[in-house]
């Protein structure tokens, strides 16, 4: 199931599984399908010994499925195999933290794990490859996708997955595998798809739709920080200007004109509220690297951001500090000598 609204998911939840025969009649049929393969998941708590993690993800897989999407080194062993998947053996592959949290110190690779209540024989370990966005990439246990089935029961939708040689091939692919799925399923010509393709576009897209409206809502928020800030900067000037009127007085007393006034509280404005923004840039700068190394979610910096981030603090400064300004540039030099502090 892949949906953008409640709505889609609710439809989906009505669609047919999808079934290793399926999978089977795409392998035979879709020439334009480089490998065909299929994977199921599930969590499990798997126990070695007296070691024993929770939530593991389980995945039942075709033997091809190693080199369909991102393909699968080992760090030793072999992978699974289609003698495995034909006769629904009870061995694994599994990921490197598999490995450093049960068999630390030995090498996992002909030993045992208790996956549930089924003890299978671990033929393979997994390459590691580290965290993306935050979640690790090796804590999951590969398994024969028959054996999964067998256990875990068939009767839950797999997902087939499908690998071609290039991106004008993978189009080609689609149309051949939605013709042959609603031929299998006997879809009507106006009726709608009862399944659906996950491609790298599709995660785009989805990335795309999720992220415009947070973008958006940032752009309201900051914009809503920006008018509060910028009251606030001509709130503090405002009162500087009424406190400092003598000083002001005396200052046109020997000379100074009405513009250096101007030009002294706008750049006084200015300053106030660039430093400002350069403390909330070195406070971003700071979570973001707090962020990434509790996470190991990637963080990075444009230069330019920062520029135009010190820029706009700037001219919101400028902007608001300009009735205050006016305001001390027009005072009568000799009622602000009179005043008092």
């Amino acid at each position: 199931m892949f949906g953008m609204s409640l709505k889609d998911f609710r439809e989906q939840l009505k669609r047919k599984d999808l079934t290793l025969k399926e999978m089977e009649l795409l392998r035979r049929e879709c020439r334009s399908c480089e490998l065909v393969g299929a994977s199921a998941d599930t969590n499990r708590t798997v126990k070695a010994g007296s070691q024993s993690l929770r939530n593991v993800e389980v995945r039942g897989v075709t033997h091809l499925d190693r080199n369909i999407g991102s393909v699968l080194e080992l760090e030793a062993g072999r992978h699974l195999q289609k003698e495995d998947e034909s006769h629904s053996r009870l061995v694994c592959v599994v990921g490197f933290d598999i490995k450093e949290k049960l068999f630390p110190y030995t090498d996992p690779v002909g030993r045992w794990i208790k996956i549930g209540a089924d003890n299978f024989l671990v033929v393979g370990l997994g390459e590691k490859k580290g965290k993306l966005l935050g979640t690790s990439q090796d804590d999951y246990i590969l398994i024969p996708i028959t054996t999964f089935g067998k256990i875990y029961g068939s009767r839950q939708s797999i997902d087939i997955n499908v690998h071609t040689t290039s991106q004008v091939q993978m189009k080609e692919a689609q149309d051949e595998v939605r013709t042959l799925l609603r031929s299998a399923r006997h879809r009507s010509f106006d009726d709608p798809d009862d399944f659906s393709f996950r491609t790298s576009e599709s995660f785009i897209q989805l990335y795309k739709s999720v992220t415009s409206g947070i973008y958006f809502a940032m752009i309201a928020v900051s914009s809503i920080a920006l008018l509060v800030g910028g009251i606030v900067v001509m709130n503090i000037m405002l009162v500087s200007v009424s406190e400092r009127t003598k000083e002001i007085g005396i200052r046109m007393a020997v000379g100074a004109r009405r513009q250096d006034i101007l030009f002294q509280f706008l750049i006084e404005s200015a300053v106030l509220s660039g430093t400002g923004g350069l403390i909330g840039i070195l406070l971003g700068l700071s979570l973001a690297k707090i962020v990434s190394a509790a996470t190991s979610l990637p963080s990075s910096v444009d230069p330019l951001s920062i520029l135009v981030a010190i820029a706009t603090s700037t001219s919101i400064g400028l902007f608001f500090g300009i009735y205050p300004a006016n305001r001390a540039a027009k005072l009568n030099p000799v009622e602000a000598l009179r005043s008092e502090q």
